[in-house]
């Protein structure tokens, strides 16, 4: 029911930038002229009950999406403007809307709920007065209710819906015809700049006898129909239910088991939205599962058939791949450098379900890592950047599949990923699992040929490069509930290593080994690193009097008496009084290399890197923490497989994001606070974070890029 212009008119949605005075986040424009510069001269489309283009400005390419006049005419009707970059962002939700067709059933957001109803016509909005005028499109619906019966008197007009009222489309379904309201019915109402599209085609739809929804539990028939014996069913199937009246309702099966007054198998399903006279999962009195008011149905279980939405028709030759998940508007070739997700757009941009990156098939090592390398820091944006050589290609795949579009779209599909994947060099990479550090060294010291980020200085002057740092301690030596700065600290003075130079981005491998393996049961994250303690030839103060330090001696960690855990340096005096007492004779302080130019009572500069990412791992899947601005609570958590849709042969991994503003919260007491907290009594995202943490992510303040 595309609704063709005449197709020389371009069309855009500003995703990005600043609001100011013409364009702004979520703005409707079509291009007047494209600027040598890659930036757009547009005009700008306003709501209200015309689409007359308000005002001219020029975007930047890189902060919009091309539309058709089809989306553009769509998301015209939808209001406020960040609704529509939520629609936009909703691949499959929205590549359904734009092509639905006649009688196609669907579940619009209404005031009672969610209703279910059908589609009768699609309509013009708005009065066209000039040549460039836009009209909106918007669905008349006409629900599904059994206590509707055909009036022989003229029904009021349908209710009219924007494409973000519409929260799911059913697709279509070869079933009986019923009754329905009459096309003569649609004809002669007179509203106000309102027009129908007669010509709305009917795509392969059939028209639906939909009446009885309300009373689905009492309309299902008891006697088996064509029960797929070859699909057994379990607790958690995702199946489909048709009544009597043909209305066909989704859902996933919560309880099976014989009903007190029957003997047959019968099943408790949950359905995707409510439905008048379900439950919360109780039957005749008794509660059989849990779940929202209205959304419990429970019917044979040989009425029940696998969902339709995710099965290949028979005569269809080819197989429905995982990735095959349509991308709203491709991305445009560019080789710009789109930089990271300012906080005041992070949330609209990225919080939701399909957002983030696409899991598929062991992904979940790489998807995690790369969100929270790139969705929020720069730290290693130059990875992206190699000029030239082998490495080219998959710096620029990496760079314009993912980051670019993760940074612009907020979701990057599993194919871009799998494509990457691929260019690894390594067959297991597309795969088996593997851990985040195995695919970071590969990633940057084999592929890229990038330069190490961490240089390591030993205490024979020795050096040594790594591209992330392994704690290695005994447990004995910190407490039962370490920090991750305690944990640095003790590791680096216990193998005598000290940082060469502030590394720009510096990730930390939790002593945790295996699948199930960990040292600690919770470790406390520390939202910043001092280093300054750990550089080497770097001027440090005295730990008792403030003055430059000569000596540090790494007996002195443990010392109870001496806050332990800290490291310990000191000035020559210090030094002595310390260990005239008994307890440290034995100690053995060790001579720092103090630079000549610093005077000995002059202020020391304390060095500290911001955590920006921890990930985490529980039972083989990973998952990650993304701090997305400087506020205390923004921090986003994000799972690239947190939900599936379909079958392992014919589905797709549902990425979400979801905001955790707790995680700040909690991360925001002071050190005395954090250690007296008792973990196991933290909510479920504090718990996952201080339990799971697999690997700490922290960039120094001079490389760190908040907009």
């Amino acid at each position: 029911m595309e609704f063709k212009g005449d197709g020389k008119d371009k069309f855009f949605i500003v995703t990005r930038g600043k609001a100011r005075k013409g364009f702004s986040r979520g703005c409707i424009g079509r291009v007047e002229a494209v600027m040598h510069k890659g930036e757009l001269m547009g005009l700008l489309y306003g709501g209200g009950s015309s689409g007359n283009p308000k005002s001219g400005d020029i975007v930047k390419r890189e902060d919009t999406y091309p539309l058709t006049r089809h989306q553009a005419q769509l998301l015209l009707f939808v209001s406020p403007s960040s609704k529509r970059l939520e629609l936009l962002c909703n691949p499959q939700l929205f590549s359904a809307i734009c092509v639905l067709s006649q009688d196609d059933l669907v579940v619009v957001k209404h005031k009672k709920g969610h209703q279910p109803g059908l589609v009768r016509n699609l309509m013009l909005i708005g009065k066209k007065e000039n040549q460039g005028d836009l009209l909106m499109l918007g669905f008349e619906v006409e629900f599904v209710d059994s206590d509707q019966t055909v009036s022989p008197k003229k029904p009021a007009p349908l209710p009219l819906f924007s494409a973000a009222d519409i929260i799911q489309v059913v697709p279509a379904h070869s079933v009986g015809i019923g009754p329905r309201w009459k096309d003569s019915y649609s004809e002669g109402l007179n509203r106000k700049a309102v027009s129908r599209i007669n010509s709305m085609p009917n795509m392969g739809s059939r028209e639906r006898q939909v009446r009885g929804i309300n009373h689905l539990d009492q309309n299902v028939t008891q006697t088996p129909t064509q029960s797929p014996s070859h699909h057994p069913f379990e607790v958690g199937s995702i199946v489909e239910v048709t009544s009597n009246t043909g209305i066909t309702v989704y859902g996933v099966i919560r309880w099976m088991g014989v009903l007190s007054e029957n003997k047959n198998d019968w099943a408790g399903i949950e359905l995707d939205y409510e439905v008048n006279n379900c439950t919360d999962g109780t039957y005749g009195g008794q509660q059989y599962f849990t779940c929202k008011e209205g959304r419990a149905l429970f019917v044979p279980l040989t009425k029940c058939s696998p969902d339709g939405r995710f099965l290949c028709p028979p005569s269809e030759k080819e197989t429905l791949k995982a990735t095959d998940i349509p991308p709203v508007i491709p991305l445009e070739e560019t080789d710009e450098n789109v930089p990271p997700i300012p906080e005041s757009e992070a949330l609209s941009l990225l919080v939701g379900k399909m957002k983030g990156i696409q899991g598929h098939y062991n992904s979940c090592y790489l998807d995690a890592t790369l969100f929270s390398l790139f969705s929020s820091s720069m730290t290693l944006d130059s990875v992206c950047h190699k000029p030239a050589g082998t490495e080219k290609s998959i710096s620029r795949s990496l760079k314009k599949d993912i980051v670019n579009r993760l940074r612009r779209q907020g979701f990057v599909p599993a194919e871009s990923v799998m494509n990457f994947r691929k260019q690894l060099g390594c067959d297991t990479f597309v795969t088996e699992e593997k851990d985040p550090e195995e695919f970071i060294t590969i990633l940057l010291q084999r592929v890229l040929c990038m330069k190490s980020l961490l240089k390591l200085r030993s205490n024979n002057n020795t050096s040594q490069d790594a591209y992330t740092f392994q704690i290695i301690l005994d447990k004995e030596q910190v407490t039962q509930t370490p920090t991750v700065q305690q944990l640095l600290d003790i590791s680096l003075l216990s193998c005598g290593l000290k940082f060469e130079e502030i590394p720009s981005c510096l990730m930390v491998h939790m002593p945790r080994f295996g699948k199930k393996y960990k040292m600690f049961p919770h470790i406390i994250p520390s939202t910043e690193f001092d280093i300054t303690d750990l550089l080497y030839n770097s001027p440090r103060e005295c730990f008792l009097c403030g003055r430059l330090a000569e000596y540090e001696c790494p007996q002195c960690l443990q010392d109870r008496k001496l806050q332990p855990g800290r490291i310990k340096q000191y000035c020559t005096t210090c030094k002595t009084q310390v260990h005239t007492h008994p307890s440290r004779q034995s100690h053995c302080p060790r001579a720092l290399a103090v630079p000549a130019e610093v005077p000995a009572d002059a202020p020391v500069p304390r060095h500290k890197m911001q955590l920006f990412a921890v990930l985490c791992i529980h039972t083989s899947h990973y998952v990650s923490f993304v701090k997305y601005g400087p506020g205390p609570r923004s921090w986003l958590f994000f799972d690239s497989m947190a939900d599936r849709c379909g079958d392992d042969q014919s589905g797709y991994n549902i990425p979400e994001i979801r905001a955790c503003p707790e995680v700040g919260d909690f991360l925001s007491q002071s050190e005395e606070e954090l250690a007296r907290a008792d973990p196991s009594q933290a909510g479920e995202p504090v718990r996952r974070l201080l339990s799971d943490s697999y690997m700490y992510l922290y960039q120094s303040a001079s490389m760190a890029l908040y907009r």
